[in-house]
């Protein structure tokens, strides 16, 4: 088996390396009661995309801070609700997919819900420009000043915002919502499920966002973590006060997170990925205290994986549908 990290046997037991703040939990409480309530009053307006299997809409609604947050909304048209839904969020810097790509789940009778991150390549806002660098990335936003000025803390916020908008939608079944992305959309997927417990389910994919400090270790702190290194050569060369910023990134690190998460999750992890290494999912895999599942690809890095998209879809239809067999009927199968 090729080895990128630290050996399969270490990886199934590594619980993280970068520290986690003593009050973590009061930031987070803290953080989610400043989330207004059903999010100021949302907006659906059409879109231009149009499909027979589902009402495509765009939903706007008021994020933290006064940012208009973007969402691609789709609503099944061959089922009647209350319908399950499924909240997307996308990888790093991008922004919410094609509507097309979530047609599979809006035609089997699924409302699809993929948020822009703010301050990314979408069409949401950010109007919060904390104090201090931005530089190559979002990771390192808002670490001038307090714990709360973190930028992911509004994106975290942002995720548990749309999670209450949509639970709170009539047409919306309140108890079947999941949450699904990859690399940073497989963190924010990890960060919803643990913020907003009624979530029945997550299926994140080499999740960023998590274990930062490991991904320092490993001198991998490039591309979608190049920001880390590009911060300490200018604003902290000697690393005198490295053991605090690792501290305060603990707050959005999904690792320190996942013990929170209540819901089923599916966890597609990459054996040969230099972008998030294989010890920094497993860290946020292994404290994961609900039932859970792993899918494990040795031979893949940071990339696009047909195998785990049917997997996904079996494991999500499942929790939000219930158990595929109900679906057919054994007078109309296909007989060889």
């Amino acid at each position: 088996m090729p080895i990128l990290d630290m050996p399969l046997k270490e990886l199934k037991t590594y619980q993280g390396t970068n520290p986690q703040p003593e009050d973590i939990n009061e930031y987070w409480d803290k953080a989610l009661r400043e989330i207004p309530d059903a999010g100021g009053t949302p907006e659906y307006r059409n879109a231009e995309f149009i499909s027979p299997a589902a009402e495509c809409r765009h939903l706007t609604f008021n994020g933290i801070g006064g940012s208009t947050i973007h969402v691609k909304a789709l609503l099944p048209k061959m089922q009647n609700a209350p319908y399950p839904a499924l909240l997307h969020f996308h990888g790093y810097t991008i922004a919410s997919s094609p509507w097309t790509d979530y047609l599979e789940y809006a035609a089997s009778g699924i409302a699809v819900f993929a948020m822009d991150c703010r301050g990314q390549g979408g069409l949401s806002e950010d109007l919060n420009t904390p104090a201090g660098p931005t530089l190559y990335g979002n990771i390192v936003k808002g670490l001038e000043g307090l714990p709360e000025h973190l930028h992911y803390r509004r994106i975290f916020q942002d995720t548990v915002q749309l999670a209450r908008i949509v639970m709170n939608t009539p047409e919306i079944n309140a108890d079947r919502v999941g949450v699904y992305g990859a690399s940073q959309g497989g963190g924010l997927s990890l960060a919803c499920a643990a913020l907003e417990p009624r979530i029945c389910c997550a299926a994140p994919l080499y999740p960023f966002l998590s274990d930062y400090k490991r991904v320092w270790d490993m001198d991998l702190a490039e591309r979608a973590y190049r920001g880390l290194r590009e911060y300490f050569r200018i604003f902290d060369p000697l690393h005198e006060r490295e053991d605090e910023i690792f501290r305060t990134l603990g707050y959005i690190d999904a690792a320190n997170l996942a013990p929170r998460i209540r819901g089923e999750v599916l966890f597609g992890i990459t054996l040969m990925d230099d972008i998030c290494p294989p010890s920094t999912q497993f860290a946020a895999f292994n404290r994961i205290t609900s039932p859970k599942e792993i899918v494990l690809f040795p031979d893949f890095g940071h990339e696009d994986i047909p195998l785990f998209k049917e997997r996904r879809y079996q494991f999500l239809i499942e929790k939000l549908l219930g158990t595929q067999e109900r679906f057919l009927d054994p007078s109309k199968r296909f007989r060889s």
